[in-house]
């Protein structure tokens, strides 16, 4: 059975948005992080605040990593 040339866009599609979806859920989880760290500095608890603030860099360099980093369309 041969394969359609058809599906190529679609997979193309696919891989694009998972790439999309990845990324979206990094730099949300960065900011979540980044949002939880601000407020735990201004309630009070600076070494909390600080700790939850060194999340964010780990986060958005672990999507440098995980990442493909060829052709991003």
């Amino acid at each position: 059975m041969a394969v359609s040339n058809t599906n190529a866009p679609r997979a193309t599609r696919l891989v694009g948005s998972s790439y999309q979806t990845s990324r979206l859920l990094l730099l949300t989880a960065a900011a979540i992080s980044f949002a939880l760290s601000v407020s735990l500095w201004f309630a009070g608890n600076e070494l909390q605040g600080i700790f939850v603030g060194l999340w964010v860099p780990s986060i958005l360099a672990l999507g440098a990593i995980v990442l493909p980093q060829g052709d991003r369309r």
